[in-house]
C-alpha cells in the first residue's frame, strides 16, 4: 500500500512527540559535546511545525515537507535547523502524492544528500548524517529487494539507530564537537540521535 498526505502528517506528530518525550536526553547529549541547546532546539521547532500545520490546508506531501522545511530553517537555532530543514525541503522536491518503497527510498536518499550538501559533512565526521546515509542506502537495497513501504521504513530506521550508536567511539571532526578533538569520543552525536527518533516516527507511522 502506498502512503501519502496522511502518513506524512501522522509522521510529523510522531516525529514532534518524539522531539518532546525525548528533548532532556538529547540536551544532555548536546552538553557533553556541544552547546546543549539541541533537545530545546528541536522540541520548539516541531512544536512550530505542528501549530503552522494545524494553520494549513496540506493538498500532498510535498506540501507538507515545505511548511515542515521553511519551518524548521525560521524556528530552529543551531546547525540543525537549517540542516534538517533542507532535509525536508529536499524531500519536497522528490516527493509524489503516492508514495510507493521506491518513492520512500529516493526521498530518504534525497535528504541525506541535502544535509551533506548544507553541512559540508560526510560520514564518519560524527553529525546526522551517520544516521541519514546509512537510512539511505538501507533503505534503497528494501525496495530493491521487494520490500513494502513498511519494510523499507523499518530498514532505515534501523539503520540510522545503528549509525547513531556508532557515532560513540568517533572522533568529532565537524561542527562543535570537533573543538574538544579526542575528548568528543565516548559520546554519542546528538544529531544522529535525534535523526534516529525521526525516522523512527516515519515508521511508527505507516504501521
Amino acid at each position: 500500500m502506498a502512503l501519502g498526505t496522511d502518513w506524512v502528517l501522522q509522521w510529523t506528530a510522531l516525529a514532534a512527540q518524539a522531539a518532546h518525550e525525548h528533548r532532556v536526553e538529547l540536551i544532555e547529549l548536546d552538553r557533553a559535546i556541544g552547546d546543549g541547546d539541541h533537545g530545546e532546539n528541536l522540541d520548539r521547532g516541531f512544536t512550530e511545525v505542528e501549530k503552522q500545520l494545524e494553520s494549513a490546508t496540506a493538498s500532498d506531501p510535498a506540501q507538507v515537507f515545505r511548511t515542515i522545511a521553511t519551518t524548521l530553517i525560521s524556528k530552529v537555532g543551531g546547525a540543525s535547523g537549517p540542516l534538517l530543514g533542507t532535509a525536508y525541503l529536499r524531500m519536497s522536491s522528490s516527493a509524489k502524492e503516492q508514495l510507493e518503497p521506491g518513492d520512500l527510498a529516493a526521498m530518504i536518499e534525497a535528504a541525506s544528500q541535502g544535509i551533506q550538501m548544507r553541512g559540508k559533512a560526510t560520514e564518519g565526521e560524527k553529525t546526522m548524517v551517520d544516521a541519514w546515509a546509512p537510512a539511505a542506502r538501507a533503505a534503497a537495497a528494501a525496495a530493491a529487494s521487494g520490500a513494502d513501504c513498511i519494510g523499507v521504513l523499518e530498514a532505515a530506521s534501523k539503520a540510522a539507530t545503528d549509525g547513531a550508536e556508532n557515532t560513540r567511539p568517533m572522533v568529532a571532526t565537524k561542527g562543535r564537537a570537533s573543538y574538544l578533538g579526542e575528548r568528543s569520543a565516548g559520546h554519542l552525536d546528538p544529531g544522529a540521535v535525534s535523526s534516529s527518533y525521526i525516522l523512527e516516527a516515519a515508521v511508527r507511522a505507516a504501521r
